[in-house]
């Protein structure tokens, strides 16, 4: 069993495309929608937060655990997985989160996540690349940061699109969403006096629902980089070499030994019955969120 970790909504763009991608495998979603948005808390409060759902994710069955959420992983991420983890029982028995931004880094630089030092030919790309985020993904200039590691030669504009992932949620016309991305793209344009970019990451899991509109206005030559695929594609390569994670469907009866289909249970620390509403704008069916208590969350606070 596999879980999803978001601070809202947006991760479902990534999980629709895991569940299309593995339709044998069960899937856990959990977002946190008692304390969204992430992006106006301290670091120590996202860290704290997304800790407490990637544990919440394992006590339910999930081996591992991906963060659905730009935010989660510019900030969490490295934390988690360094410092958290190892000192804890999950590591022992084999348990593991992961994140957006790595698998991003690596289609946009083509140069695997490992790599931090330029190799041939990356060292002599001077490609532009934008990277169109929220206020708080963009502060941390992770994308840009990574990807000068791996490419010192590119040049990385970032944009920061702050009212649109917001917009998205609220199922605006899409005439006001092509303004917001119009906007943002006017702004990339801009820093690049100019110049388009050849290269374009869509930063946070809500703009793919308006990938559409990024595409009408950037240039044809401009590949764009969405991220749900891009994760899709890196779990695949992931999971094979990682098959444990995957594990094993139980028997749903004993004496026959038939398989258990696949579930996917939908969890929120918040309302449920507004988390399924609105989550109907990034699905094409109905979505029923089950609550998690945050307070008991809360409670286990590492000391």
């Amino acid at each position: 069993m596999i879980g999803v970790f978001d601070s809202g909504l947006g991760g479902l763009t990534v999980l629709s495309a895991l569940t299309e991608r593995f339709p044998g495998q069960s899937f856990v979603y959990l977002g946190d929608h008692a304390h969204v948005p992430y992006g106006d808390r301290p670091s120590e409060d996202i860290i704290d937060l997304t800790r407490i759902g990637v544990e919440a994710l394992f006590e339910r069955g999930c081996k591992l655990v991906l963060l659905g959420c730009n935010t989660a992983t510019a900030v969490a991420a490295r934390r988690l997985q360094t410092t958290w983890l190892p000192s804890t029982p999950w590591a022992a028995v084999g348990h593991n989160v992961v994140g957006i931004v790595a698998p991003t880094v690596e289609a946009a630089t083509q140069t695997p996540w490992a790599v931090t030092t330029p190799q041939y030919p990356q060292k002599f790309l001077t490609d532009r690349i934008a990277v169109f985020g929220t206020t708080r993904t963009i502060a941390s200039n992770v994308y840009a940061e990574e990807i000068r590691k791996r490419c010192p030669k590119v040049t990385v504009v970032q944009q920061v699109c702050a009212e649109l992932a917001g917009a998205i949620e609220r199922d605006v016309p899409e005439e006001s969403l092509e303004r917001l991305v119009v906007a943002g793209i006017d702004g990339a344009m801009a820093q690049s006096g100019g110049e388009p970019p050849h290269r374009a990451i869509l930063g946070c899991t809500h703009f793919p629902l308006v990938e559409h509109l990024f595409r009408r206005h950037l240039p044809a030559a401009t590949r764009i980089l969405s991220q749900p695929q891009i994760v899709a594609d890196s779990l695949e390569d992931y999971l094979s070499r990682h098959p444990h994670y995957l594990g094993e469907t139980p028997a749903a009866d004993g004496a026959s030994g038939n398989a258990a289909p696949p579930s996917l249970v939908l969890l929120t620390t918040g309302d449920t019955v507004e988390a399924s509403a609105r989550a109907r704008v990034f699905a094409k069916t109905t979505l029923d969120f089950e609550h998690l208590d945050a307070g008991r969350l809360a409670a286990s606070r590492a000391p």
